[in-house]
């Protein structure tokens, strides 16, 4: 065996969620990971302080992935990630959330096995339950909502999902990700259910510095968002357990007014 071989490393690559944003939400096993990789592939919704876990001579490749943002295509990060784990050795695959929830973990999980790479994954937290939590805003609470719904708001061809229309049929809270650029599409389907008034929260940059909240109902959450000056990256979370924040008491009083007078 020749010296250069004896320098190759086993290729391995682990799928890590970063969770919502805030560096300290990342588990630990996530840090134990990042810090035995040779290469880290990061997205942009990636806390860029988590880089730190990574040994100071791993190769950090910046891969994009983000709505707006494609910097790479899929299949260019699988590429990467495939070529590095070959010539390099642990490539940590770094998503935003977690990488099953709307992350395409597991095409990156297809490809390693395709090119008969080891591969494992560690779960992140989810902005989806996380991001509402941190506003104080359960997902399910008893009374309001027995379920929720995670919805992706674009889809591969830049429509709406069929899934949302059905979600709001639903008395479950639902939860939008990548849908505040059809934030005003996304509210006609719920008013043609007849849900004008159901709460709604937009959580901008949730868990960092940057974090905003417009509240509203259906009716109003698109002019409130304007004037909130929210913008991607958010999360929309409609149903009555947003009623719990405590800006949305101060609709429901304006409302009660109304209804009394």
């Amino acid at each position: 065996m020749t010296e250069t071989n004896k320098n190759i490393k086993e290729p391995r690559i682990t799928l890590v969620g970063a969770g919502p944003g805030d560096a300290d939400l990342i588990t630990v096993k996530a840090i134990k990971a990042l810090k035995t990789a040779d290469v880290v592939l990061y997205d942009a919704l990636v806390n860029e302080e988590l880089l730190d876990y990574a040994p100071k001579n791993a190769t950090k490749v910046y891969v994009g992935k983000r709505s707006g943002d494609h910097t790479f295509s899929q299949e260019a990060i699988n590429n990467l990630m495939v070529d590095y784990a070959k010539n390099y050795g642990h490539v940590v695959r770094l998503k935003g959330g977690d990488p099953f929830v709307f992350g395409r973990g597991y095409e990156e999980l297809i490809i390693a096995a395709a090119h008969n790479i080891s591969a494992s994954v560690i779960p992140g937290i989810s902005s989806s339950i996380a991001v509402p939590e941190l506003q104080q805003i359960p997902v399910t609470h008893r009374g309001l909502s027995e379920s929720f719904w995670v919805v992706t708001g674009t889809t591969a061809n830049g429509k709406i999902s069929n899934d949302l229309v059905d979600a709001s049929r639903s008395n479950a809270t639902v939860v939008v990700l990548m849908g505040i650029h059809k934030l005003a599409e996304i509210a006609e389907i719920f008013k043609l259910q007849g849900k004008n008034k159901l709460p709604v929260a937009v959580i901008q940059s949730g868990s960092t510095a940057d974090e905003k909240i417009a509240v509203a109902t259906v009716d109003t959450i698109v002019d409130t968002v304007d004037e909130s000056e929210i913008s991607s990256p958010a999360i929309i979370v409609l149903g009555e357990v947003v009623s719990l924040h405590p800006k949305f008491q101060l609709i429901k009083e304006v409302y009660d007014v109304v209804a009394r007078g």
